[in-house]
């Protein structure tokens, strides 16, 4: 069973318990939190062997969009990924900012940017890829965890973004042991990236919100860097 299925199933089980508490303080009608728990449970049964945890995302995900901070973290951290790499020359082709945006264009997660892969996928065609490019894509995994602890002191996504990192790194033949050295050398790296262009990262920010396309975003950008 996936971990969203899992995260479905746990809410489930805490509905039901503060139901069973509350539910006769407030004159609640028990057909309510059961009818709520086996809505929870068909999805997270349905999602486990049908959509592979993605449906179980957008539900998690629209849940998590009734507090503010976990939508600014959101807006935050993609906004990172998008700055470094547009400033390390990686073009950013779309970017989305829920669960539910990114399940529409196929992509998994809560949101995330889609980068144009043709150089990267030409050097593997060849079988080498150069120094330069590992770096660059390594400094854009870190960057949204480097946006959030610069914003927010602390970090709360980027599990995938490490994982990616991590795979990327097995494939070029590099040691698990040196997996979280690498991760903080990157993560230092993105860090200066943004803070050194911080007003356009922070322009950029605000283009977001307003979900304006990923074109305008890069005018913003250019603007304020001449």
């Amino acid at each position: 069973m996936n971990q969203t299925a899992i995260n479905l199933i746990a809410i489930s089980v805490f509905l039901m318990t503060i139901s069973t508490l509350l539910g006769p303080l407030i004159n609640l009608s028990p057909t309510i939190p059961a009818l709520t728990i086996v809505g929870f449970l068909g999805i997270a049964t349905l999602d486990n062997f049908s959509f592979q945890g993605k449906g179980g995302t957008i539900v998690l995900d629209w849940l998590a969009r009734f507090s503010p901070t976990y939508k600014e973290r959101i807006l935050h951290h993609e906004a990172g990924h998008f700055l470094v790499a547009h400033l390390l020359g990686i073009s950013v082709t779309d970017y989305t900012l829920s669960a539910w945006e990114a399940w529409k264009i196929g992509q998994p997660g809560q949101g995330g940017i889609i980068l144009e892969d043709n150089e990267i996928a030409q050097q593997l065609e060849r079988g080498k890829i150069g120094v330069s490019m590992v770096e660059r894509y390594c400094n854009i995994w870190m960057a949204g965890i480097a946006a959030e602890m610069l914003v927010f002191k602390s970090a709360e996504g980027g599990g995938d973004d490490k994982a990616k990192l991590n795979q990327f790194l097995t494939a070029l033949g590099f040691e698990e042991r040196i997996f979280e050295q690498k991760q903080r050398f990157h993560l230092l790296q993105a860090k200066n990236l943004i803070q050194e262009n911080w007003e356009i990262y922070q322009s950029l920010v605000e283009a977001m919100r307003k979900g304006v396309a990923v074109e305008e975003c890069k005018k913003v950008i250019g603007e304020i860097a001449t």
